[in-house]
C-alpha cells in the first residue's frame, strides 16, 4: 500500500483507478483497507477542489418536493393558502420564521438550510403607456 496525499489532478485521476480496481475487495484484507484508506483522501482532495455549494432556501424546498414526489398544493398546510405557496416558491416572498418550523418537520430539511437569506425575483412591472 503505497497512499500519498494527493496534489495534482493526475494524482486525483490515478487515485480514483485505483479505486475502481479495490472497490470490490472483501471487508478485511489489505485491499479494502487500502480503499478505506483511499476514499478518505480522494474525499479530501474533492473537498478542496470540487465544492458543491447548497442550494439557497427555496432550490432546497423544490428539490425535497421533488424527491417526494409533492405539489405545490402539498405544501398549503405548512406555508398558509394556495397563493402564498406559490409567491414563496416563485420567490415573491420570503419564508417566515413559522414556514420554516412547519417546512422542517414536513420536508425533513435542516433548519439551518431554509434560514439562509436570498433574494426575490424582481417583477416586471407593468408600466402605462400613453
Amino acid at each position: 500500500m503505497n497512499i500519498v496525499p494527493l496534489k495534482t489532478n493526475k494524482d486525483y485521476e490515478n487515485a480514483l483507478k485505483r479505486m475502481e480496481l479495490l472497490f470490490d475487495a472483501p471487508a478485511g484484507t489489505p485491499e479494502s483497507d487500502e480503499a478505506d484508506i483511499l476514499a478518505l483522501v480522494i474525499d479530501d482532495y474533492e473537498r478542496k477542489h470540487f465544492s458543491i455549494e447548497a442550494p439557497d432556501p427555496i432550490e432546497a424546498i423544490k428539490i425535497r418536493m421533488e424527491e417526494l414526489q409533492l405539489k405545490q398544493s402539498d405544501l398549503i398546510n405548512e406555508i398558509g393558502g394556495k397563493s402564498r405557496v406559490s409567491e414563496i416558491l416563485n420567490r415573491r416572498r420570503k419564508l417566515t420564521v413559522d414556514m420554516i418550523r412547519n417546512l422542517t418537520s414536513r420536508l425533513n430539511l435542516s433548519a439551518n438550510i431554509l434560514v439562509k437569506d436570498y433574494q426575490l425575483s424582481r417583477r416586471k412591472s407593468k408600466v402605462a403607456r400613453g
